[in-house]
This record gives C-alpha cells, structure tokens and sequence, in this order.
C-alpha cells in the first residue's frame, strides 16, 4: 500500500454518491499498483470491494479481480428496427409473454440446470453452434488449469439472461421508432471465474493482504511465469467477456425472432449494426503516456465517436450516446442511473401498489418479485446524465414500452 493515495476524481455534480461508495473510492485509491487517479462516475454506489461505478487504471503487472467483480463482461445491447409506435399492438401482454417463453431468465431450483427455467436444460442448436464455434475451445484451456470450473453453467446459460437487474426492453426513440435493448453478462461461469480468482488473489498476497484497507481489493501480480495466476485470469477474463459479449448477441437475435415469429407487429427491418458495450470488463489501455490495465467496474468506454447505452431504471428513459474522449474520465461515462436503495431497502419502504403506479405505462411484471428494481430505488437518470455532460453526448432518448426482467 503506498504512503499516500492517488487523487479520485468525482463527475458528481447534482448528484448524490453515498458516503461508502466514497470510502471504497478512496481505498481502492491506496493501492501500490493504482495508478494516476480513480475516475468515480455519477451512478457510483456501494459495491463488493471496489465502488460501482469506478474506473481503475492499474500499472500493466496488475489487475484487481474483485473490481472487475463476478458478472465478468456485463453490459448492454441494443438494437434499431424499422418499426414504429404505430405498428406495436395495443397490448403488448402478449408480446411479453412470448418473450419470457423463448428466452430463459430468472432462477428457480437453487439453479441446477435442468429444473432451472434460467438455463436451458438442453441447450438449442443455436445455442450449441455458437459455443463450438466461439468459446468451446477457450473454455476447455481455462479448464485445463482449473478443473473446478468445468463444474459451473457455461453452455447451458449461454443465450440466457440472469436475474436481478438483467432485463429485456422494447422501447420507442424520440422520433417514434422501436427499439429492442438488453442488459445480460456473463452468468454461472463468469460468476465462478471472478470468485475463484478474486480468492487466489487473496492467496497471492500472502501476509501483504492484512496491509490493505480492503482484503477484498487484493490484486494479482505478473511475476512473469507463463502459468502464473495472473495470466490465468488475463486469459479466463478474457473469454468470459467474449461469452457475456455472445451472449448478449444470442438473445437479441432470438428476441427479434419471436417478433417476427409470434406475428403480432408487421413485417420489419433492423439497422446493420447494434450498439453492443460491456460495463463490468478490464483491458489493456494507454493513458496518460503509460500502458495500463483499466477495470470499469459499471461505467462504458466513451471514447471519441465511440457509441454506448446508458439505462434508467424500469421507469425511466434511457439513452444511448457518443463518446467524447474526455481523458481525465479515462475515456469512459456511466453504465446507468446507479442504485440510491440496496435491495433489501427497496423490498422494505417501496410498497408494490405504489411500485405498479410508477409503472403503470409499462408492460411489464410489476408485482413484489421486482420490487427491489422499482424506479424509486434508482437515482434520477436526467440528473446523472447532466453531472457527466463533459463526457459524452447524446443521441438517443429511449422510453420503455415493455419490460422483461429478470
């Protein structure tokens, strides 16, 4: 741990960022291997050891699992169509329903995979197609080293959403037209890569972790051995942002295949290219003259021109934006409006009558299983949007017409 922190810069204008979420800034700040500063964006809150909504440039020898966090890859993709508001049905129920029916999400049976309807128990040939192609091979090398993640759902959660946050939207834009977006990562098997390396971390660091301000920011070092636990993880980090990335890619396409299948909008277009960004990832970077490792533990790349999605909660617009490059951001923004309620906060002081009227205009479950998701829990999207307006642009306005979540 160095004599003296690293600055952390803060795009909090407006904009409440609770006093732990502050903490854990500042502790990730103390860091021997953190460098230049901590970027803190506007949706930042709490986390598991390092704070949501941080960007963490680390020196090229090291990485901080646990500020990648366990949902490996997760992030966001969108996708234009050429309908309009005019072509949706009146009720868009059934439309719901089918979605729900087609792409697995949730939890049930403590997760094993062939009673849970968050996995496919056996995987469609689609699913099966993409894995052989993709990941297969990946996977098997990551297994090579570490046995015990053969154990955890791959194949089978790939093409599957997730629960809690995860979701599935139709929306409309500012001129009218359609829109699918997706919120999805890794699932099972990222989850069981972030923890098994976040604990040989822990390991690594051997008497050095009791130094820390935080056991849970442990960090691994290259010690230049080619089977070093650091480039294990490089490698199965790697992969596993592939597979969230796939994954992502799976169910879009098959939620604009059951539009077109179940027949309720008339026939329709989408823009070649979709907006697919990760917001839990680290990769190797060059800022501020030096080559380093940036972990955006929820916060997207905004680089010049590049395009990002930035969610409001159930309730609330959306956005999808360009980039403006900011370097004193490390090029990068917010991944969403950021929680102001834990969950368990949410379930107690949000009642589910008042949790159904802010969603009225949604179609949507808007009953006490997504209660710890209503819009009330979040901070204001407008008003994080405004602290970052030095960051990115925006190009999109979506509001929410239906809603999956998981």
């Amino acid at each position: 741990m160095k004599s003296s922190e690293v600055a952390v810069k803060a795009w909090n204008d407006g904009v409440e960022i609770e006093e732990g979420a502050m903490r854990q800034a500042h502790n990730t700040a103390q860091l021997d291997c953190v460098m230049h500063h901590v970027a803190l964006m506007p949706d930042a809150h709490l986390g598991y050891g390092a704070t949501v909504g941080s960007v963490i440039p680390t020196q090229i020898d090291a990485i901080i699992p646990a500020a990648v966090g366990v949902d490996i890859g997760c992030g966001m993709i969108a996708q234009r169509t050429s309908l309009r508001a005019t072509d949706l049905p009146d009720n868009l129920r059934e439309t719901r329903l089918q979605l729900e029916k087609r792409i697995p999400h949730g939890r049930t049976s403590g997760g094993r995979r062939h009673r849970d309807r968050g996995a496919w128990g056996d995987p469609p040939n689609f699913v099966v197609q993409a894995w052989n192609a993709d990941l297969k091979t990946g996977f098997e090398n990551i297994v090579e080293r570490q046995p015990r993640l053969s154990k955890a759902n791959s194949v089978h959660h790939l093409g599957t959403m997730g629960t809690g946050n995860h979701f599935l939207e139709v929306c409309l834009d500012e001129s009218d037209r359609v829109w699918l977006m997706l919120h999805s990562g890794s699932r099972g098997i990222g989850a069981a890569i972030g923890k098994l390396y976040i604990e040989k971390a822990k390991e690594s660091m051997g008497e050095r972790l009791g130094n820390l301000p935080d056991k849970d920011l442990a960090y691994l070092v290259d010690d230049k051995a080619g089977d070093s636990a650091f480039n294990e993880y490089v490698a199965a980090v790697a992969w596993a942002q592939s597979f969230a990335r796939i994954n992502r890619e799976l169910m879009m396409n098959r939620a604009l295949e059951t539009l077109r299948r179940a027949r309720l909008f008339p026939p329709f277009e989408v823009d070649e290219k979709a907006v697919n960004c990760h917001h839990n990832y680290v990769q190797r970077e060059h800022h501020f003259g030096e080559e380093c490792w940036i972990t955006r533990k929820g916060a997207i790349r905004a680089g010049e021109g590049e395009l990002g999605i930035i969610p409001g909660s159930m309730g609330a617009r959306s956005y999808i934006v360009r980039g403006k490059g900011e370097s004193s951001s490390f090029e990068s923004c917010s991944h969403g409006a950021g929680r102001r309620m834990s969950r368990n906060r949410a379930r107690k002081t949000v009642s589910v009558e008042s949790h159904a009227q802010a969603l009225a205009d949604v179609e949507c479950n808007n009953g006490e299983s997504t209660l710890d998701e209503t819009p009330s829990a979040y901070k204001d999207i407008d008003a994080v949007m405004r602290a970052q307006s030095d960051l990115i642009e925006p190009i999109h306005t979506l509001r929410q017409v239906l809603c999956v979540k998981g």
